[in-house]
């Protein structure tokens, strides 16, 4: 590693949590196969869409945040 890209990691890991994240997803994005990560967001902006429509048509049942909580602390201490 050059002496210039290991400056640029040690002032990459200082950032917050969420800037690393966000630069590396940007770095990730520049390299070969990023058809693939447009196919998969094409598929997850296919399947939200599918979702509102449902929710539209009424075919979807929605459960409150406070209900799906207890369900799910619930099923935590279950275990």
């Amino acid at each position: 590693m050059s002496p210039e890209v290991s400056d640029l990691l040690k002032r990459a890991l200082a950032l917050p949590a969420d800037e690393r994240a966000a630069l590396a997803n940007t770095l990730l994005d520049t390299l070969d196969g990023t058809n693939e990560s447009v196919s998969i967001q094409e598929a997850w902006n296919a399947e939200v869409a599918r979702r509102i429509q449902d929710l539209k048509a009424g075919k979807a049942v929605t459960v409150p945040w406070e209900e799906l909580h207890r369900e799910l602390l619930a099923m935590v201490n279950e275990r």
